[in-house]
C-alpha cells in the first residue's frame, strides 16, 4: 500500500512538487511544507470557513481536501491576494472598515469574499450577508466585514 505520492500543483502563481503522505490535508501541506501560514486551521470539521482558499478558482475548505486531491490543481491563497507589498482592495477595505478583531477567521473570508466578488458585480447587503454565511467570526458581528465587502464592490463599478 501505498503511503507517499507525488503531487505537482500551482500556488499562487509558482509552481511547486512535492512527496507527500496520502492522507495529509491540503491546509496542512500549505501550512506545514510550503509555509504559507495564512491559511488557518480551525474547527478541520469544514464548518468555520478559516481555511478557505480557492482551488481551480472555487472556493473550498482545505481542512476537507487531501493534498494529494489537489494534483495538478491551481490553488489561491491569502498571500495570493497582495501584489507584493500592496494589499489587495479586499484587504484594505477590512483595514478600513475594522473588519477584523483577533484576524483568526479573516484569511477565509477575504477568499470567499474574492470569489464572491468576482461572481456578482454590485451585490447588495443581503447577497453579502448570503455569500459570506458559511465563515464564522466570532468577534466582529459581522456588520464592518459587509461593510468592507459593499465597498469594494461599490469601487469595482
Amino acid at each position: 500500500m501505498t503511503t507517499e505520492r507525488n503531487i505537482r500543483l500551482t500556488v499562487n502563481g509558482k509552481a511547486y512538487e512535492s512527496l507527500v503522505p496520502v492522507r495529509m490535508t491540503l491546509v496542512d501541506f500549505l501550512r506545514g511544507e510550503l509555509d504559507l501560514t495564512g491559511t488557518h486551521v480551525g474547527c478541520e470539521h469544514g464548518v468555520c470557513g478559516a481555511c478557505t482558499i480557492l482551488v481551480d478558482g472555487s472556493a473550498t475548505r482545505s481542512c476537507l481536501m487531501l493534498a494529494v486531491q489537489a494534483d495538478g490543481a491551481n490553488l489561491m491563497t491569502v498571500e495570493g491576494l497582495a501584489d507584493g507589498p500592496e494589499l489587495h482592495p479586499l484587504q484594505r477595505a477590512f483595514q478600513r472598515n475594522h473588519a477584523l478583531q483577533c484576524g483568526f477567521c479573516t484569511p477565509g473570508l477575504l477568499m470567499t469574499a474574492y470569489e464572491f466578488l468576482r461572481d456578482t458585480s454590485n451585490p447588495t447587503e443581503e447577497q453579502v450577508r448570503e455569500g459570506i454565511s458559511g465563515n464564522i467570526c466570532r468577534c466582529t458581528g459581522y456588520a464592518p466585514i459587509v461593510q468592507a465587502i459593499l465597498d469594494v464592490s461599490q469601487e469595482a463599478g
